[in-house]
């Protein structure tokens, strides 16, 4: 069994927003040469979210929506996590939206259901993070 690793390179203009990361993700399958398998994509920081849904943004600006409903940026102390950071709401949107996602590998591409594409979701952003793609298969 082959294994394949690749870390991407994210940085947000916003605080939050949401990334279609599935041509990358594309480009790595390829590079790796692996046919039938399975590729492992995760945010590697917890205010950071990978996640797979439609590329659409009315879609889009609901899960804002609805998030901020859940887990409100301000004010800043009602969650006792602030202090030195002011992103404990971003933490509990990450929790909500998931770490990462596992898609099987046939024929050499991702094996998809209609409209599913690979999303990064940012949620205390405007630095550099990244996201991790590990692909293991024959």
């Amino acid at each position: 069994m082959k294994s394949f690793r690749k870390e991407l390179h994210v940085h947000t203009k916003t605080r939050r927003g949401m990334v279609n990361i599935t041509p990358q993700i594309n480009a790595a399958l390829t590079e790796s040469g692996i046919r039938e398998g399975l590729c492992l994509v995760n945010a590697m920081h917890i205010t950071a979210s990978v996640f797979i849904n439609d590329d659409e943004s009315g879609l889009h600006r609901d899960f804002e929506r609805w998030l901020e409903k859940l887990a409100p940026e301000k004010p800043h102390n009602q969650y006792n996590h602030n202090g030195y950071e002011d992103n404990a709401d971003a933490h509990l949107k990450r929790t909500v939206m998931g770490r990462e996602v596992v898609v099987a590998v046939t024929n050499g591409q991702l094996d998809f259901g209609t409209w599913e594409q690979i999303f990064y979701g940012e949620f205390d952003g405007m630095r550099d993070k990244r996201v991790l793609v590990k692909i293991v298969g024959e």
